[in-house]
């Protein structure tokens, strides 16, 4: 890692606030928020994904809900592309695309639009955390599903303990999965 790509991270990390027992006992909570409200910090973060983007040659950025909006409407904006939002099933007015997965309790579902990609684009999919992999899994399938291509996964933070990367990359086809910060 070069000396700037560590001084950003080094800055990213010094803003994320631990909070322990949230939301239950037991688990600390990685609150982005210090981030967001640091415009040296977000601008950093802004930056650092609108270049992963571009260079690995994504025309539209994607955003998982909802902290993930957060982070890939102003990357998309930074790097020139389109921002296309992953939402909640029953979010998204008109046609969608809609694809379930598995939680650890249960399921969930998210939708696209699927007029928002074509096969022309490649898609770099931006979130706040990698966690066990499941939404953004989910993401890559609704992608392909709509006719475009996966240029990769960029995530602010990933928890390796939870295994998301092992679930994520045989997904890939050889797209990079870039975690900014691994905890």
């Amino acid at each position: 890692m070069t000396s700037t790509a560590e001084s950003v991270r080094e800055l990213l990390l010094s803003r994320i606030r631990d909070v322990a027992d949230y939301p239950k006992p037991g688990v600390m909570f990685k609150d982005i928020t210090p981030l967001l409200a640091d415009p040296a910090a977000f601008t950093a973060l802004t930056d650092t994904l609108a270049e992963l983007c571009v260079r690995h040659g994504a025309t539209k950025v994607v955003g998982l809900e909802a902290r993930g909006f957060i982070l890939a409407a102003p990357v998309a904006v930074r790097a020139g592309m389109g921002f296309v939002p992953v939402r909640k099933a029953g979010k998204l007015p008109g046609a969608t695309l809609s694809q379930s997965y598995e939680l650890e309790y249960g399921s969930a579902e998210i939708e696209i639009h699927a007029e928002d990609l074509d096969p022309a684009d490649r898609i770099m999919v931006i979130d706040d955390v990698l966690a066990t992999g499941g939404t953004a899994e989910a993401s890559l399938e609704l992608i392909r599903r709509a006719g475009a291509r996966v240029a990769g996964v960029a995530v602010l933070m990933e928890l390796g303990f939870l295994a998301g990367r092992a679930r994520l990359e045989p997904r890939l086809d050889g797209a990079p999965l870039e975690a900014l910060i691994t905890v």
